[in-house]
């Protein structure tokens, strides 16, 4: 599916996004990294690249994600198109976490924001970061070094990561399911059910489907290849049939979501430490996986 050249955002949002960049402070970081060089500290050959992610633009970056540009522009885009304030709706996320994890795995972490946070919210946590741009990697890593934050960068697909099965106790992902085909999603929900321990715990922020669904015209001035079939779905049906229970969407300043849910016990019945899943939502004490 090809991307038009004259889009809305080329046309109208990105010259009004450029006025609050400074785009002389970006070319200057850019030009100081050998992009090469860090990109391949990351980049491992056995990763195969998807079409349906190096074949779009996303973000009305060209060529996707898989160049250094979009490893610098990524970040001064999002500040304004995540409304009303990126960094509320990424603790939007945190906010909702239940679990108390020892090791988190953050999918399609891109230039590691949501990570950071996560490591900041649970410091004992060991956290890992996986994306499938190298690119978006080194930018990350950059990130956590002048925050002072121990986090590991890995570059892998999040539908195939190769962690050994229930070895987190929680995973996550902000905005990646919108930029994915639903078969690619539910792959993914597949995958995190596996990573996951018996009572851990997946989140996902992304857009708000039922907003997205009602207001067609936002999806014009998105203009994401994929965020069509996105809003079309229902994440909470995509994670019941990944295997997960006491799911629920919780609504985010409108145009986002939060949708959690829970690795039950094999044998399908409540995952029960001093109450049940549901209550563990419900906000009641929730012990996590690792005190099992």
């Amino acid at each position: 599916m090809a991307v038009r050249q004259d889009t809305i955002w080329e046309r109208f949002l990105s010259p009004i996004v450029r006025l609050f960049i400074d785009e002389e402070e970006l070319r200057r970081y850019a030009q100081s990294i050998d992009w090469q060089k860090e990109s391949d500290r990351f980049r491992r050959p056995e990763v195969k690249i998807p079409a349906y992610y190096s074949s779009q633009n996303f973000h009305g970056i060209e060529g996707g994600y898989l160049n250094s540009g979009a490893a610098v522009s990524y970040d001064p885009i999002t500040q304004y198109v995540v409304l009303p304030n990126e960094t509320l709706v990424r603790q939007g996320l945190i906010d909702r976490i239940r679990v108390k994890p020892r090791r988190i795995l953050d999918l399609g972490c891109g230039t590691g924001s949501t990570t950071l946070m996560l490591k900041q919210a649970f410091p004992e946590a060991e956290v890992i970061g996986l994306d499938l741009s190298p690119y978006m990697l080194v930018r990350a890593e950059d990130k956590a070094k002048t925050a002072g934050l121990e986090i590991q960068w890995y570059h892998a697909n999040a539908e195939k990561t190769g962690f050994a099965d229930q070895s987190f106790d929680l995973v996550t992902a902000s905005l990646l399911f919108h930029e994915t085909p639903p078969s690619v999603s539910q792959s993914i929900l597949g995958e995190s059910f596996r990573l996951l321990k018996v009572g851990g715990e997946v989140a996902i922020l992304d857009g708000n489907q039922k907003t997205l669904q009602n207001l067609d015209w936002l999806n014009n001035i998105f203009e994401e290849p994929y965020i069509r079939d996105y809003a079309a779905g229902s994440i909470n049906a995509w994670m019941g049939k990944a295997g997960f229970e006491a799911v629920q969407t919780q609504e985010l300043w409108l145009l986002n979501q939060v949708t959690s849910g829970v690795k039950p016990l094999k044998d399908g019945s409540d995952v029960r430490v001093q109450g049940s899943a549901e209550e563990a939502f419900l906000g009641k004490d929730w012990i996590p996986a690792p005190g099992y």
